[in-house]
């Protein structure tokens, strides 16, 4: 009897034993599975992030070939094809202030195939333009600032005026006498000069242009007598003495221009530039965004990309995705004033 009660009493130990490592072995084979489940959407976006770009991606700029937009999307979208081996090419969509390349990228897949060379005019036009089908803030992701480009005061020589308290001067002596060119209603120029009014108290004409060039023409010609104009190009005028160059609008001076003081040494807190920068569909993948956003800041590294950049005028942006939509909801912001203050319609 004592044998058998040993032998039963054994037989439940060893039986329970198997059970509890039955139990353990169940229990580690189901926290493997778990794990491994849980790790399938890092694995999923790590692969995603390593294969992107497995085609051709399209840049979208909304104005015409040979301009800052177009010459600045190709620029980064050479750099950003030979770093990720995919070519990035440059589609220029024109019309209605951008708004037209900006509907197709909003209304594109968000895969990172369809990019916006995103600029100033897309903060002017949210005020600009009431009837949008788009909300640019809302329905883009900001990838990264490239480029920041300065403007400077251009006048014909008759202006008598040297620098910009004496143009502030002579324009509040001379109301509605300065005729005021810019590239287009609504262009950088121009709301770089309407912001000038605004914080100088002066009232300059405005007289649109097709596009910088014709605004040059009439300047040099002196037919009007002021422009706000992108540095790229004024150089030779300058040089020559067929135009007088008072400052430059960036708010620390420009390399193209060193010996030019900047309107805000004269009207503290102004600064107006042209900016470029790379934008996508809103929920494209935040790990897509992240490497375009790498590379973008990686090309500022290089000597040979930072000297094409200089060849434009550009002063490198970069930063992170959230740090260049602020810079956009901040400028639309900026520009939504001057715009009331201007009143400025689009017919």
């Amino acid at each position: 009897m004592p044998f058998t009660h040993d032998f039963r009493r054994s037989h439940r130990s060893i039986r329970m034993t198997e059970l509890r490592h039955g139990a353990n072995m169940r229990r580690r084979y189901f926290l493997k599975v778990v794990g491994g489940a849980a790790m399938l959407p890092t694995l999923s976006l790590l692969a995603r992030a390593e294969t992107y770009p497995s085609r051709p991606v399209r840049i979208i700029a909304g104005f015409a070939a040979g301009g800052g937009v177009d010459i600045s999307a190709r620029l980064i979208g050479q750099w950003l094809g030979e770093r990720l081996g995919q070519p990035f090419v440059t589609e220029n969509r024109t019309g209605a202030d951008g708004n037209i390349a900006t509907e197709a990228v909003v209304n594109a897949p968000a895969d990172g195939y369809t990019l916006l060379l995103a600029t100033l005019p897309n903060a002017v036009n949210a005020s600009l333009y009431p009837h949008l089908k788009f909300d640019f803030i809302r329905d883009i992701a900001p990838v990264g600032g490239v480029v920041r480009v300065p403007m400077v005061v251009l006048v014909h020589p008759s202006v008598p005026a040297n620098n910009i308290p004496e143009l502030i001067a002579y324009g509040k002596a001379n109301p509605g006498k300065l005729n005021l060119a810019s590239a287009g209603t609504g262009s950088a120029p121009h709301m770089a000069a309407e912001l000038f009014n605004f914080m100088a108290g002066v009232n300059m004409q405005h007289v649109p242009y097709r596009g910088q060039s014709p605004a040059l023409s009439d300047l040099i010609g002196g037919q009007v007598q002021i422009l706000f104009a992108a540095a790229p190009g004024t150089v030779d005028y300058i040089r020559s003495g067929k135009l007088r160059a008072l400052a430059v609008t960036s708010a620390t001076g420009a390399d193209v221009l060193r010996d030019l003081p900047t309107i805000a040494s004269s009207i503290p807190g102004y600064e107006a530039s042209q900016w470029y920068g790379i934008a996508a569909p809103k929920n494209t993948p935040a790990d897509i965004i992240g490497r375009l956003n790498k590379e973008i800041n990686a090309s500022f590294a290089d000597t040979a990309m930072v000297s094409r950049f200089a060849a434009i005028s550009g002063e490198p942006l970069g930063g992170t995705p959230e740090q260049f939509g602020k810079l956009i909801a901040d400028e639309t912001e900026k520009w939504a004033k001057v715009v009331k203050f201007a009143g400025i319609k689009i017919d």
